[in-house]
């Protein structure tokens, strides 16, 4: 019989319902339930004195706000964001796993990186060309592209920027890197860049952009760039269509990690199942890439403890005391992250999300901490910096070159991503069944005797399948194409 409560750690002063409890339920230890618990929240398993740590996954989450009777709800009601000291000794915890072989079938570019997937891609420099390059990619239908049947599709990517903006700065750094990124991309068989000609954003000054370029006011206006820009689309599909998966080595594979809507479920099954197929990944000498800042807050130390150098925690600590900073600019603190609906599923402060945050990157040492949208270099887990945004967040990391992003959500998400595409993974069996057509792995047998260890092994399988051509639910659901979010922080003159 499937429990239901379950206490994730021996340290735990709170247990986490699996099922709705009513008023008189007992738990493990003998303590009686109070008052009715809604599946996914906590109940206190002894009393919490006013001001003593909430522990959860053995880590504290906030203080209580006021004295917790055992067998009482503990939630916004009772508990309080508080930052506390956690031990963050550089490298304590570093472990190199074991390698292993792994493999799946991949398009080998001329330059030797291998794609996942065989798209066209129609970039902008600047909002002022969005509806050039979208007409562009319009001409593409599926009518048309069946005459090419190796050919993903051909996508415009456009954005509200690119002009009005200081001509240096993090601002541009950002949207430049990103464009070039994705201009690099190799799940790209290849890209044509479309401005205006007069922006800001030149496309000249991009750094190692690679691939065909179009200046609307040289081409002679829209009509004219419309049909030069379908010319040259035309050649690319051609191009493209030429490709062939190989089996080739799993070392070749970058995914990014994401995680939202998340639920009180998130932390204790899909985003652990995601850590340990993260280090499946790692084993095989593929690359993982960990971001959205913010949601990582109070939970830094653990990836401290992996990190392999001292330089690289403490350029996870700066990124952190900068985005403190900007919070506290507009009146905010990083406890405002938790949504509506992460707290009706059971999440109380950012600590508490940042537990199953972190843990999707499962146990492998932490080998770099980079900026957003840029190239991922190093072996193994790296941070990159970004909001906790999703579709900004991922966008960063395509750009740093992700095949796929592994994204777990507990409340329900429909996000889809292109070129790369999105694997979503749900936490509870009821999110699995409501949204069955979002979903494509539930990570609810966990809580039904499975073990994290052979559910991470089972997704490692699914990044497999899908590195090889396996659609996910989002790319038969025709989602992805609007998903492009460039983080472009800074003034808009």
């Amino acid at each position: 019989m499937t429990p239901r409560f379950i206490i994730a750690n021996a340290r735990d002063n709170v247990a986490i319902a699996i099922a709705d409890l009513a008023a008189g339920d007992v738990l493990t230890n003998g303590c009686m339930v109070a008052e009715p618990i809604s599946a996914g929240h906590k109940v206190a398993l002894t009393a919490i004195a006013s001001g003593d740590a909430v522990i959860k996954l053995g880590q504290p989450i906030g203080l209580a706000s006021e004295a917790i009777a055992a067998g009482a709800h503990v939630h916004s009601h009772n508990l309080h964001f508080a930052r506390t000291a956690a031990g963050s000794e550089t490298g304590v915890d570093l472990r190199t796993p074991d390698p292993i072989e792994a493999s799946f079938d991949g398009f080998v570019r001329a330059d030797g990186q291998i794609g996942t997937r065989n798209f066209i891609g129609i970039l902008t420099s600047v909002n002022c060309s969005a509806t050039v390059a979208r007409r562009i990619a319009a001409h593409f239908t599926p009518e048309r592209l069946a005459a090419f049947p190796y050919v993903d599709g051909v996508v415009a990517f456009t954005h509200h920027s690119g002009c009005g903006m200081a001509k240096d700065g993090r601002g541009i750094e950002n949207l430049r890197h990103t464009i070039t990124g994705y201009a690099t991309n190799p799940n790209f068989a290849g890209v044509l860049l479309v401005g205006l000609g007069c922006e800001v954003n030149q496309i000249q000054d991009m750094p190692g952009f690679r691939g065909d370029a179009l200046n609307i006011q040289d081409a002679g206006g829209t009509a004219a760039a419309i049909s030069a820009g379908i010319e040259i689309a035309e050649r690319l599909v051609r191009s493209a269509n030429l490709c062939r998966r190989q089996s080739v080595s799993a070392a070749n594979l970058t995914i990014g990690l994401q995680c939202g809507a998340s639920d009180g479920y998130s932390a204790i099954t899909a985003n652990p199942a995601l850590g340990a197929a993260v280090d499946r990944l790692v084993a095989a000498g593929g690359r993982a890439i960990l971001s959205e800042t913010p949601e990582i807050y109070g939970a830094e130390h653990l990836l401290v403890r992996r990190a392999v150098s001292p330089d690289v925690a403490d350029t996870l600590a700066d990124r952190l005391v900068w985005w403190e900073e900007y919070a506290a600019r507009d009146g905010a603190s990083l406890d405002n992250n938790p949504s509506p609906g992460n707290k009706a599923g059971g999440i109380t402060t950012i600590l508490e999300k940042s537990l199953g945050a972190v843990a999707k990157a499962g146990s492998t040492p932490l080998n770099a901490v980079i900026d957003y949208a840029r190239k991922v270099t190093a072996p193994g887990l790296t941070f990159m910096d970004s909001p906790g945004y999703d579709p900004c967040s991922a966008t960063g990391q395509i750009a740093g070159g992700a095949h796929l992003i592994l994204f777990t959500t507990g409340r329900g998400s429909v996000f889809g991503s292109i070129p790369s595409p999105t694997i979503k993974l749900a936490s509870n069996a009821a999110l699995a069944r409501n949204m069955a057509d979002d979903i494509d792995v539930d990570c609810s047998d966990i809580l039904d005797g499975i073990s994290v260890d052979d559910m991470g092994a089972q997704i490692f399988a699914r990044i497999l399948e899908t590195a090889s051509g396996q659609k996910t639910a989002s790319e038969l659901l025709g989602l992805g194409e609007n998903e492009w979010v460039p983080w472009i922080p800074g003034a808009t003159y």
